[in-house]
């Protein structure tokens, strides 16, 4: 069973972030919804004439060219209707002469928005949007972000990218234990709740199992006494109308640690004028790059796809030799290198323990064992042949291989990719805490803000350091290029024949810093402007933060003691007697927290709204 008894609805305006484990059965409620699957029992219920767009994790182009591609979403009653493709193409960054180009000549960013533009033109009310980033690289991420935003009409999104999700849905619709709910606010106070109430509920499940055993003691003790015989017989049947709480089923979560090897050298790679194409001549796809790695160092590579992030990783971990330059490395580093592209690599004949074992070595059964249950195949889960695995899981034992041997210096290409959101907090946490460096390759900006304490930049055809986080790089650098700074404002339809083009609105880009602090230099013009706009972001943005903070601190506490005094008022209203006037001051009690609770959501929804504004302002986001 995937799910049961799933009630919950979407009002007008509300973008939903669906959330939940892999296999949990998000893809699957898409599908009941859209009606390509049938559920069981229930109904999904639409206002007539309401149209659901799906955008699929998986695009597949079959036409020659973009603009047949898009015609292929045109209804029955629109065929030949060309010139609304058009428009909509337009709105979402083509050029006439892009129109005629084979869609597999695209990136992956423009591939989804030709897979977008096909949904458009079917003149949807709600967008349904699954892992809409899988493929996307950083700069496509923000402009789909910024889309979505500005989108009038409903939406649905399931996505692994724990940023996106916050920055453009309302609420969260999440499925846990085969159990769904809606909750308004973002993913951290879901999860959040979701922790509360399953320490609520093994704590009751204690108190339960307590006092069960302490009715059976007296059942027990006293069943054989005629002077008792009466209490004995209320105490049973007290027994038998207690509801029995089960002991939660334990879920296994992605939870590991690198296998660190002591290094004590102050730096671990040095790289010198680094130099490379495939082709061995001009124009190069990296040229002249120069930086060091120190041993504690979390580097992020960042920038749009087919610039050379994947090609200087293997530079680095010397799976490619460079035209020119040097890339030295310590002879004390021990490196491990992860690319998720590699599954195709995997024998699928091997069990996931086979796989993960490493060939020519000894190693300790149970501990092969524990890394598989690390990735989450447990006991005989570890004994599954890696053919019938699904992208997640094969990615799962990957990642399994490269934990058996010690290392110093990580090299992980896009290692949150097919991972849930769960899965990929345990991702970020292990890099974070790694005592060694990492290069990590990253789109996931959430995973950026929180581990990269430097940059590789690949930006405007070339590539630099930037010393600094990634926020940092946001505020003085930013990714204001050309391709990336207009969206299409959409309509809930498609315009009419004779009204205007879509409107394609002007994003607001931060202020540009001098050429000097842009390389990353340290003159005094760009300390000043570096300071000036991380000082009036602050200003704006850190009281709207803890304001925002404290609402969401408020309600979850709240709502904690609401669900307490419901639960204290189910028991007083069968007590009888002198409960009534305990029941009054309850009911009163709670009235005025349920009011309490509304005006904090209330107060939530004006601080984000306040907080979202004030953000794209200073940061063009």
């Amino acid at each position: 069973m995937l799910f049961d008894d799933v009630n919950f609805d979407v009002l007008a305006g509300e973008k939903v972030g669906l959330v939940g484990r892999n296999g949990s059965g998000k893809t699957t409620l898409f599908r009941i919804i859209t009606g390509e699957e049938e559920p069981e029992q229930g109904k999904v219920f639409r206002p007539n004439n309401y149209v659901i767009g799906y955008l699929g994790q998986h695009l597949t182009f079959t036409k020659p060219t973009v603009l047949e591609e898009g015609c292929k979403g045109l209804g029955p009653e629109d065929l030949g209707a060309e010139w609304k493709v058009e428009k909509v193409l337009s709105g979402l960054g083509f050029t006439e002469k892009d129109f005629k180009r084979s869609p597999s000549e695209f990136s992956g960013g423009f591939q989804m928005r030709i897979a977008l533009a096909k949904v458009l033109v079917s003149e949807p009310n709600m967008l349904l949007l699954d892992e809409p980033t899988n493929f996307l690289d950083i700069v496509s991420i923000r402009w789909l972000e910024k889309f979505l935003r500005s989108w009038k009409g409903e939406v649905i999104v399931i996505s692994h990218d724990r940023d996106l999700v916050d920055s453009v849905t309302t609420h969260i619709v999440g499925i846990h234990r085969g159990r769904v709910r809606k909750m308004k606010g973002a993913t951290a106070k879901y999860y959040a709740q979701l922790r509360k109430d399953e320490e609520v509920h093994e704590k009751r499940r204690l108190e339960d199992e307590k006092k069960r055993k302490q009715i059976m003691e007296y059942v027990n003790t006293f069943r054989a006494k005629a002077s008792h015989a009466k209490a004995v017989q209320s105490n049973i049947k007290k027994l038998e109308k207690m509801e029995k709480l089960e002991k939660l089923e334990e879920i296994y979560t992605l939870a590991f640690s690198f296998n660190y090897k002591e290094f004590r050298a102050q730096q671990i790679m040095d790289v010198n004028d680094l130099t490379f194409s495939y082709e061995g001549k001009e124009p190069y796809l990296i040229s002249g790059l120069n930086f060091t790695v120190n041993r504690h160092d979390k580097i992020g590579i960042v920038g749009k796809n087919g610039k050379g992030k994947t090609t200087l990783l293997k530079l680095l971990s010397g799976r490619l030799k460079p035209v020119a330059g040097s890339v030295k490395t310590h002879t004390a580093a021990l490196p491990a290198y992860y690319e998720q592209a590699n599954t195709a690599d995997l024998n699928d004949e091997l069990t996931v323990e086979e796989e993960i074992t490493p060939r020519g070595a000894f190693i300790d059964r149970a501990r092969v064992r524990g890394i598989c249950g690390a990735m989450m195949f447990p006991g005989d889960d570890a004994e599954k042949k890696v053919k019938i695995l699904s992208g997640g899981e094969r990615s799962r034992v990957l990642l399994g291989k490269i934990l058996v041997a010690p290392s110093n210096i990580l090299f992980l290409d896009e290692p949150t990719h097919h991972l849930d959101i769960e899965s990929c907090q345990a991702m970020m946490d292990a890099v974070r805490d790694f005592d060694g460096a990492a290069l990590v390759v990253a789109h996931d900006e959430h995973f950026l803000n929180e581990v990269a304490t430097k940059l590789i930049v690949f930006k405007n055809d070339r590539v630099f350091l930037y010393p600094g986080s990634y926020r940092e790089f946001l505020d003085s650098v930013g990714w204001e290029e050309g391709e990336a700074n207009t969206t299409v404002l959409p309509s809930q339809n498609v315009p009419s024949e004779k009204s205007a083009a879509p409107a394609v609105i002007p994003l607001p880009a931060p202020p540009v810093p001098p050429k000097s602090a842009a390389k990353g230099h340290s003159g005094k013009m760009s300390r000043k402007v570096r300071a000036e706009l991380v000082a009036a972001r602050s200003k704006i943005l850190k009281p709207l933060e803890a304001k925002i903070k404290s609402l969401e601190d408020e309600i979850v506490s709240s709502e904690a003691k609401a669900a307490a005094m419901n639960r204290e008022l189910a028991k007083t209203s069968v007590r009888g007697g002198p409960g009534a006037i305990r029941r009054s001051e309850l009911s009163r009690e709670l009235k005025e927290l349920t009011e309490r609770i509304d005006a904090c959501y209330a107060g939530l929804e004006a601080a984000t709204k306040e907080y979202d504004a004030a953000k794209l302002k200073y940061s063009g986001q």
